[in-house]
C-alpha cells in the first residue's frame, strides 16, 4: 500500500526522511503517533529493514500494544481481519524503557553480574525491604519513614548516584541515615535476586558502558532507533539512548517539550532542547496541524503555554474552525463548582446529546475529587476515578503473583514474607525470623530451606510441620513450572493446593469481588505462554495501561491525563495555591513554568468543549480559604467567555465575604449546593438545622454551608 496516503505535508516529511538524525517537534492532537507509525512501515516496506532491526521505544505498554497493532494493520492491509492480533514476535523490539531494558538484561546480565531469572520489585516490594533494613540498623520507622527512604533512593538512582556517592555528599542526620540505609537496601536486593525499576534502566546503562562489545553487538542490532515521548526521558535513559545509536545516527525521536509535565519524577525536557547539540546536523520538523482541538481552545492554551520562556517555538492550527468559545465559570465554593459540574453533564446525557464517557473533569490534587464524587453521586451520574487502586496493586492480585514469582526465584524474600502466613498458618514473628536467619545463612534457596526445616533449632513442632506443607506446596507448583505448563494452568494448580480461594470467602462484601479479581487474573494469564512472560507484564504494568471500560464520567488528576482526550472537559479549582500549586512560591520559575505546561496540557485534552472554573473560597486543610484566580486565565487572552454563578454576589475581598452571613429564620426555604432543596427548622445562632426535600435533616454552619434563601 502507499504508506504515505492521508498524511499532511509535514507528516510527510517525517516519513520520508529515513537517514541521519531527526528531531520531530510535535504539538498536542497533531497526529505524532500516526508519522511515526507510518515511519516505521516506510523503513520496513520501502528500505527492507527487517522489524527486528528497529528499536522503538514508548512510555507505556498501552502505547506500544496499539502502535504495534496500527503497524501490523497497515503493513498487511490485504489481508488484515478486523481483531488480528499481529504475531508475538512481530516488533519484537517495541516497548517501553523499562521493557527493553529488561530484555537487554536477560540476554546479556550475567555479564555484570546478573543472573537471567532476576524478579523485578515494585514500589511495595522496595519499600518493604527497606523496612527490613531499617530494622537491621536500628532505624525506628518512627523517626523516618519507609515512603520517603524510598522517595530519596529512586530519586538518586533516577540521577545515577550510588550508595557511595550519596553518603559522600550527606551532611545532614537525615541524609546520614538514608545513606545507611540505601547501603544495606542494595545489599539485601542483591542477595534476593531482584532488581526495583530504577535498577532496570542504571544497570542497563552500566552494561552498555562496562562492556564495549556488547555495546557495539546492540549497536548494530539496531539500524534504526526511534523514541516517542522524547521530552519525558531521565539522565538514565538518554544515556542508554546515546549507548544504541550507532555510527549512522538514525534516531528519530519524538515529543513535545510543552507537553513536559514529569520533572518529578526524573524527567529532564532539556533533553529534547539539547537534541540538536547531541546530533550535529539534526533535521527539525514540526507537526503544527492539530487534529483534536477546536480553534478557541487551541488559542487559549497557546496563550498559556507562550508565557513560558524555555521551550521551543510552534503555532498550532486547525483546519476544523473556531468552535465554541471556552468557559469560564466563576463559582461561590467548592460544593457549587462540583455542583455546576455535575447539572452541566447531566443536562447533556439526560437528553441524549452526549455519553457519561464523553466528559472528563481534571484537577490538579486527588484531594479535589470529594466534593465531585459527592456531587455525581447525588446526580446520579456514574463516574470513575483513574488512578486508583488499579488491578495489579489489590491485595489477593499481589498474593498470587507473590507466590509465583518465589517459585521462579527461590530466593525472592520479598515474596516469602509476603506469602508465609497467607493463607493464614499459624506462624509468628518469631518462627518466620529464626527461619529466615537460618535460611540466608545455610545458602539454601528459600523453597529447598522449607523441605530441611527439621534441621532448624529453635522451632516449634507446629511452626516445623507449616513450614514444611508451605515447603511442599511450593515445590509442587515449582513442579509445574518446571513441566511448562501455561501460567493459567500453574495458577489453577496453586489456587488448588493453598486453598486460596476459600481463604478470601470470609462473608464480608468484598469477597466477591476478590473472587472476581482471581478469575480475571486467571482470564488474563491465558495469553501468556510462560510464566517468566507473564510475570514480567505483570511487572511492568502502569496504571495508564489500565483502560476504562464502563459509559461514565472520568475524574483524574492533570497529570494522569497526559495523553487521553475527550469531547468535554471540565479543569476545577484554577486558583492561586491551588493551579498553580503553592509551592510554586518557593521553588522558582522553573516549577512555574512546569506548572503551566500542565495547563497546557489539561487545556488541549479537551476536542469540542473546555470549561475551566475557579471558587471564590475553598475549603483546604479544615481552613475556608480565599485565593485570587489563577494567573493562568488571564494569561489565556480573550477567547475565553466568564460566567458568574447566581450566588457569586460580588468580587469582594476575602474580609468581606467572611463578614457577609444573611439572616435565616425558621420556616425560611433554602437551597444547599450539596444537598439540595428544603426548609430551616431550626436556628442557633451560626447553626441552622434544615430538613431536605430529600428526606435528609442536617444541622449546618452557615459560615461554611452556603445556603442561598429561595
Amino acid at each position: 500500500m502507499d504508506i504515505l496516503e492521508g498524511l499532511n505535508d509535514a507528516q510527510k516529511q517525517a516519513v520520508l526522511h529515513t537517514d541521519g538524525p531527526l528531531l520531530i517537534l510535535a504539538g498536542a492532537g497533531s497526529g505524532k503517533t500516526k508519522a511515526l507509525t507510518h515511519r516505521i512501515a516506510y523503513i520496513i516496506q520501502e528500505k527492507s529493514v527487517w522489524p527486528d532491526q528497529i528499536l522503538a521505544v514508548t512510555f507505556t505498554n498501552k502505547a506500544a500494544r496499539e502502535m504495534r497493532e496500527r503497524l501490523w494493520k497497515l503493513l498487511h492491509t490485504s489481508e488484515h481481519r478486523d481483531g488480528q492480533a499481529p504475531p508475538r514476535n512481530f516488533m519484537p523490539w517495541m516497548g517501553t524503557f523499562h521493557g527493553i531494558c529488561v530484555r537487554l538484561l536477560r540476554y546479556d546480565g550475567q555479564s555484570i553480574g546478573i543472573a537471567p531469572n532476576f524478579v523485578i520489585y515494585d514500589e511495595d516490594d522496595r519499600q518493604g525491604l527497606i523496612k527490613q533494613a531499617m530494622k537491621s540498623l536500628g532505624i525506628s520507622e518512627a523517626n523516618i519513614k519507609p515512603r520517603v527512604v524510598s522517595s530519596t533512593i529512586s530519586s538518586a538512582k533516577n540521577e545515577m548516584v550510588s550508595p557511595g556517592d550519596y553518603e559522600a555528599t550527606a551532611h545532614y542526620p537525615f541524609q546520614k541515615s538514608v545513606a545507611s540505609i540505601y547501603t544495606q537496601y542494595e545489599k539485601l536486593r542483591k542477595a534476593a535476586g531482584a532488581l526495583d525499576f530504577d535498577d532496570l534502566l542504571l544497570e542497563t546503562v552500566r552494561l552498555l558502558k562496562e562492556q564495549p562489545e556488547i555495546r557495539q553487538k546492540w549497536r548494530d542490532k539496531f539500524t534504526h532507533v526511534l523514541i516517542d515521548e522524547y521530552q519525558d526521558t531521565n539522565s538514565a535513559q538518554y544515556m542508554i539512548v546515546k549507548s544504541l545509536v550507532n555510527e549512522a545516527k538514525n534516531i528519530c525521536v519524538v515529543g513535545d517539550d510543552w507537553q513536559s509535565i514529569y520533572s518529578w519524577r526524573g524527567a529532564d525536557f532539556k533533553n529534547i532542547l539539547n537534541f540538536e547539540r547531541d546530533f550535529a546536523g539534526a533535521t527539525v520538523i514540526k507537526l503544527e496541524q492539530n487534529y483534536r482541538s477546536t480553534g478557541a481552545i487551541l488559542e487559549a492554551a497557546q496563550n498559556v503555554i507562550t508565557k513560558n520562556k524555555e521551550r521551543t517555538d510552534k503555532k498550532l492550527w486547525t483546519a476544523e474552525g473556531a468552535g465554541s468559545p471556552v468557559q469560564l465559570h466563576e463559582v461561590y465554593d467548592e460544593a457549587e463548582e462540583a455542583q455546576i459540574v455535575a447539572s452541566r453533564i447531566g443536562a447533556q446525557t439526560m437528553i441524549g446529546a452526549r455519553s457519561p464517557k464523553d466528559f472528563a473533569v481534571l484537577y490538579r490534587t486527588n484531594a479535589q475529587s470529594y466534593t465531585l464524587e459527592r456531587a455525581f453521586l447525588q446526580a446520579r451520574i456514574p463516574y470513575q476515578i483513574v488512578g486508583g487502586v488499579r488491578f495489579y496493586d489489590r491485595k489477593e492480585i499481589k498474593d498470587i503473583i507473590a507466590y509465583l514469582r518465589i517459585v521462579y526465584q527461590p530466593n525472592d524474600v520479598m515474596s516469602f514474607s509476603r506469602i508465609a502466613n497467607v493463607p493464614t498458618r499459624g506462624l509468628g514473628a518469631t518462627s518466620l525470623e529464626r527461619f529466615g536467619t537460618w535460611q540466608s545463612g545455610s545458602g539454601l534457596d528459600i523453597i529447598t530451606a522449607l523441605e530441611r526445616v527439621q534441621e532448624i533449632d529453635g522451632l516449634t513442632p507446629k511452626a516445623k510441620a507449616s513450614f514444611s506443607r508451605l515447603g511442599k506446596i511450593l515445590r509442587e507448583v515449582d513442579q509445574a513450572v518446571t513441566a511448562e505448563n501455561e501460567p493459567t494452568v500453574i495458577i489453577e494448580r496453586l489456587l488448588e493446593l493453598t486453598d486460596y480461594l476459600n481463604f478470601i470467602r470470609d462473608g464480608s462484601p468484598q469477597a466477591e469481588d476478590r473472587e472476581a479479581n482471581i478469575s480475571s487474573l486467571v482470564s488474563d494469564a491465558k495469553i501468556f505462554a510462560s510464566l517468566p512472560d507473564f510475570l514480567q507484564e505483570v511487572a511492568l504494568m502502569s496504571s495508564v495501561d489500565e483502560t476504562a471500560k464502563q459509559d461514565s464520567v472520568t475524574l483524574m488528576t492533570l497529570h494522569a491525563a497526559k495523553g487521553l482526550e475527550f469531547p468535554v472537559v471540565f479543569i476545577v479549582g484554577l486558583e492561586e495555591g491551588i493551579f498553580p500549586h503553592s509551592r510554586v512560591y518557593e521553588s522558582g520559575p522553573s516549577e512555574l513554568e512546569e506548572e503551566r505546561r500542565l495547563c497546557y496540557v489539561g487545556m488541549t485534552r479537551a476536542r469540542e468543549e473546555l470549561h475551566l472554573s475557579y471558587a471564590a473560597s475553598r475549603l483546604q486543610f479544615g481552613q475556608r480559604a480565599y485565593n485570587p484566580p489563577s494567573r493562568f486565565i488571564s494569561d489565556m487572552g480573550s477567547s475565553v467567555m466568564s460566567h458568574a454563578s447566581s450566588s457569586l454576589f460580588s468580587r469582594q475581598s476575602a474580609s468581606e465575604f467572611e463578614s457577609f452571613l444573611p439572616d435565616f429564620d425558621i420556616n425560611d426555604r433554602v437551597r444547599s449546593s450539596q444537598f439540595g432543596e428544603g426548609e430551616i427548622i431550626d436556628v442557633d445562632g451560626l447553626a441552622v438545622t434544615v430538613r431536605f426535600d430529600n428526606g435528609q435533616t442536617k444541622k449546618l454552619n452557615v459560615e461554611y454551608a452556603h445556603l442561598t434563601k429561595l
